[in-house]
């Protein structure tokens, strides 16, 4: 069994809370969520927030409170393969009660189709919230173009300029 070793990235005033599957063995490297240079997450969140590309951990985190973002992923621990979500089982699902009795939530957004089937299946009924399945920005999405990204996250998401 892998164990999630990232802390749910949140604060009060967030509105917004956005879910991944797991994190890819780059992320869990690097400690932090979208780790792999090839992941599209922080060029396309830093577009529509209307910034410049984060690069330090710190910066990413700045980006995300100061635009009343939250981060986490739907699973605990799994036994994954490499970072391969096909290859995921026996999952044990985050709580994601910490946020949600902290933060301010209105919206919550999965991070690609496996992050959504185990919302449904895991975390849904829980919550009682639907979430909002938007496109993986990872790089195995190659069917996804950046801008087509861009284009289908900001939809969602809104202009985040404060």
């Amino acid at each position: 069994m892998t164990v999630h070793p990232i802390e749910p990235l949140y604060d009060e005033n967030s509105e917004i809370l956005i879910l991944g599957s797991f994190p890819s063995v780059k992320s869990r490297e690097t400690g932090f969520f979208y780790g792999h240079a090839q992941n599209r997450f922080w060029r396309v969140m830093a577009r529509i927030c209307s910034s410049e590309t984060p690069v330090g951990i710190e910066d990413k985190k700045r980006l995300m409170l100061e635009n009343k973002i939250a981060l986490w992923d739907v699973i605990h621990s799994c036994e994954i393969i490499g970072s391969s979500d096909s290859s995921i089982k026996n999952v044990v699902p985050n709580d994601l009660s910490v946020i949600l009795n902290t933060a301010n939530i209105k919206r919550i957004f999965v991070n690609g189709k496996k992050a959504e089937s185990l919302y449904k299946k895991y975390i849904e009924k829980e919550t009682g919230i639907k979430a909002v399945a938007l496109p993986s920005t990872s790089p195995a999405n190659a069917s996804w173009s950046e801008e087509r990204l861009y284009e289908e996250w900001s939809a969602r998401l809104g202009n985040r300029k404060q």
